[in-house]
């Protein structure tokens, strides 16, 4: 789920916890056995929820599916990012669920935990698939619940004369690098700030982890939760250090980032691919020449997040092998091309990647490299209230320089405090 949509529904995730919790399932553990699909076409009424651009778009888009499946409808309800959880979470209590919906990437563990969705038939959905990362997010208690619809991941942005006049005209590699190349672009090339990362609040996480993972932290593992690491310290470190050094601000007003790195005042930032539409279009024609696409720069490794979202199917669907069947569908490489196309989300299936709409863009082809190592947070159902803890300690390490090894530390006590809903 893209970092814009989790202010809006962070309150929500929340509250809407507790009431999950009694929703009157056994939720079970262990590894749960999938049922096959049923042999043929699709038949009968396929009913849909879908949020944000996808729900505007997919009921046009499948009626490609109706036309191969002519005795399937597909009806699709268009949700708000911001009602999605509440109207998913009450639908699930009242066992009053469409066949399919589209299911944040970390809300996954959440409704997995109630029981309420339908595990992943393998006779159907084949995991190698899909990129391992975008797959992991389906995972709850060794099964799978659902498939990647789409992803994203994070990349840095850099102004390409900017990072040139700072010494690394092909961008930054390794951590050294980035630090180096953001001190440069403030010294040497005159931008304002060379770096801008989220100094806290809601989603900080996302920016923080990529730095984590590349040092080598694990922060879920063997049902147990590690946040006070030495690699989790010391990428808390290196983060906090763009603050200190004054190359990244603690307060960049809102909607001020975008005509910053249009005129120079900022160097570089850290985003998804939907930024690519954006800055092009305040910089106006020619600016695409002006920026380029960096990966997560390395330490042991260069990770970053994962994000997007799956398509899940309920136990109390009305039409179980009719919704599994729509999901092959659009997990098909050339329909996961076509939808990029119409919406320009992102394909989770690896193989959509060789076809030349994607191969023919240089900063796509960069996104689509950075996926093969992205990794998503753990699918546990109490990830929103951990990343909530996590946002807060991460806002008092870049506004109030507290110690690193003390942020990782409180970060560990509060996520102990709220356990894994296990």
């Amino acid at each position: 789920m893209r970092s814009r949509r989790l202010a809006a529904t962070a309150g929500v995730l929340l509250a809407a916890s507790v009431a999950l919790a009694g929703c009157g399932r056994d939720s079970g553990g262990g590894q749960e056995e999938a049922k096959s699909v049923g042999a043929g076409k699709a038949s009968g009424d396929i009913t849909v929820w879908a949020m944000g651009t996808e729900g505007e778009k997919l009921a046009e888009f499948a009626k490609e599916f109706s036309t191969e499946n002519p005795d399937a409808k597909v009806s699709v309800t268009a949700v708000p990012w911001d009602a999605a959880h509440q109207k998913i979470a009450s639908a699930i209590a009242a066992k009053q669920t469409p066949d399919v919906s589209m299911i944040g990437t970390t809300w996954q563990g959440e409704f997995a935990k109630t029981g309420a969705l339908d595990p992943t038939p393998s006779d159907l959905i084949k995991k190698d698939d899909f990129f391992p990362g975008a797959w992991d997010t389906t995972i709850v208690d060794n099964t799978s619940y659902g498939v990647p619809w789409y992803v994203e991941t994070r990349l840095i942005y850099y102004r390409k004369d900017l990072a040139a006049k700072a010494g690394f005209p092909d961008g930054p590699k390794t951590w050294d690098d980035l630090k180096a190349m953001a001190k440069g672009m403030k010294d040497k090339a005159g931008a304002k700030w060379g770096l801008n990362l989220q100094p806290g609040k809601t989603g900080s996480w996302q920016s923080v982890l990529p730095f984590a993972w590349s040092n080598g932290a694990d922060v879920a593992s063997a049902d147990k939760l590690s946040f006070d690491t030495p690699e989790m310290t010391e990428a808390l470190a290196y983060y906090q250090s763009f603050f200190k050094e004054g190359l990244s601000p603690t307060a960049l007003p809102d909607g001020s980032l975008e005509p910053g790195f249009v005129k120079g005042e900022i160097g570089a930032f850290i985003s998804g691919p939907w930024h690519m539409g954006i800055v092009e279009e305040q910089g106006g024609a020619g600016f695409k020449d002006k920026y380029a696409v960096a990966q997560m720069p390395m330490k042991k490794s260069s990770t970053s997040f994962i994000g997007g979202s799956n398509l899940a199917v309920f136990k109390d669907a009305k039409n179980r092998d009719g919704g599994w069947k729509f999901v092959q569908w659009l997990s098909k490489p050339e329909v996961q091309v076509k939808w990029y196309q119409a919406v320009k989300d992102l394909p989770a299936v690896q193989s959509a990647w060789t076809d030349s709409t994607l191969t023919g863009d240089t900063f796509l082809t960069a996104f689509g490299q950075q996926l093969k190592s992205a990794k998503a947070p753990p699918a546990i159902t109490t990830w929103e209230q951990i990343a909530a803890a996590f946002d807060l300690e991460v806002e008092k390490l870049c506004k109030q320089n507290t110690d690193p090894a003390a942020t990782a530390k409180a970060i560990q006590q509060q996520a102990s405090a709220i356990g894994t809903g296990s």
